[in-house]
């Protein structure tokens, strides 16, 4: 009986390894500075790691409540309140997450219906689409376009339908360094104030905005959060992107769906990094509202370092990521100017264009300064042989 390699039909025909996997691989063959992928190249708070060591050593290694231990969702509710004025339930309106990954996947799946419409805004980060295809959704996008990439409205307002199930924003926004303000939830309650659509709100960089009013979160605006899931990361907030550890906030009849995904995807998050998370909220609330100046020197440090060069960097109110326009330097398209900054000239950065489904003609590359000084300065180098 001859034996056949079974080849199961894609649901993701067109999706393949993504570009942060691709440009690191491509950085470490190269030995490029790699500016590409979104983490930090320095460590986390030494508390933070003692706290847990300290869990582990006690016996805290077994599975956590679904929901997330209670010491993370009370300082989790704690810090909400302090920070945008609405104390969630810890019982029914907190889960925490392995990573903002999972709240977002779980969110979408748990929201989006066969047929349903969900609108986001490009460029987009690229988990989103993947998530609405398999949920059976179909994605609207609105274009941004820089270097404000600001919502239009009026372009908003058309794309709304008897379908439209969800609304997807990210601020401060990956990959264009902006930060919505609350002219922009109050245009958007406006638009669907009167219709059944759910926001998931992508707030993994909320205490990294260097805007001058702060983060404006969906949870501060009274109506939006009624129907809105928020979804943060303790990975950006500590520099510890490979703990995996994040969570998403809403109401209590959309947490119960959410809940249902969560618990056949992942069930429970790593227990000794829950409580120690935990009592680095509670006990270094510090880090995490000193976090603003501690990026922002970071930021200003690379700017400086890139004045001399022929790239023009964009204004940046929020992530740790910085956009170049490379127009004075090439002709190449973003990908293409991308793989030959790593290969001839040592620095790894991402190309805009991937975070788009539409073509995106623009030259402007993202670049990562979540990195020690030493690093920033050695790839400006680089990049101001140019």
């Amino acid at each position: 009986m001859t034996q056949h390699n079974l080849i199961p039909e894609s649901k993701l025909p067109a999706l393949g390894t993504t570009i942060f996997t691709q440009m690191s691989a491509l950085a470490q063959q190269h030995n490029a500075i790699n500016l590409s992928q979104g983490f930090p190249d320095f460590d986390g708070p030494r508390y933070l790691q003692e706290r847990l060591a300290y869990h582990v050593s006690q016996g805290a290694n077994q599975y956590a409540p679904m929901t997330g231990t209670l010491p993370l969702r009370e300082a989790i509710a704690a810090k909400t309140a302090e920070l945008y004025g609405h104390q969630p339930d810890i019982d029914s309106e907190i889960t925490v997450t392995a990573g903002a990954t999972e709240a977002l996947y779980a969110s979408i799946t748990a929201l989006v219906r066969p047929g349903d419409e969900v609108i986001c805004f490009d460029p987009s980060y690229d988990s989103y689409a993947p998530a609405v295809q398999l949920a059976g959704g179909v994605l609207k996008r609105i274009a941004l376009q820089p270097p404000g990439f600001r919502v239009d409205w009026a372009a908003f307002n058309t794309l709304l339908s008897d379908k439209t199930r969800l609304v997807i924003l990210n601020t401060p926004h990956n990959p264009s360094a902006t930060v919505w303000r609350k002219s922009d939830y109050a245009a958007l309650w406006q638009a669907i104030s009167d219709q059944e659509i759910y926001v998931l709100s992508d707030e993994v960089y909320e205490h990294i905005c260097f805007a001058e009013e702060g983060h404006a979160s969906v949870l501060a605006h009274a109506g939006l959060r009624q129907r809105a899931v928020a979804v943060s990361s303790f990975g950006k907030t500590f520099h510890m992107t490979g703990w995996k550890v994040g969570y998403c906030i809403a109401p209590a009849a959309i947490s119960a769906e959410i809940r249902k995904v969560h618990q056949y995807l992942t069930f429970s998050v790593n227990t000794p990094a829950q409580l120690a998370i935990a009592d680095m909220l509670r006990q270094e609330p510090e880090h995490y509202r000193e976090l603003p100046e501690f990026y922002r020197a970071r930021r200003d440090r690379l700017i400086q370092a890139l004045s001399k060069s022929r790239f023009e960097v964009l204004p940046c109110e929020g992530t740790y990521f910085l956009l170049a326009d490379y127009s004075a330097i090439s002709d190449l398209d973003d990908v293409s100017f991308c793989q030959w900054l790593t290969k001839e000239v040592g620095v790894a950065a991402i190309p805009l264009s991937v975070f788009c489904a539409d073509p995106f003609p623009h030259k402007l590359i993202r670049l990562c300064f979540a990195k020690q000084e030493a690093t920033l300065d050695a790839a400006a180098e680089r990049l101001c042989q140019l």
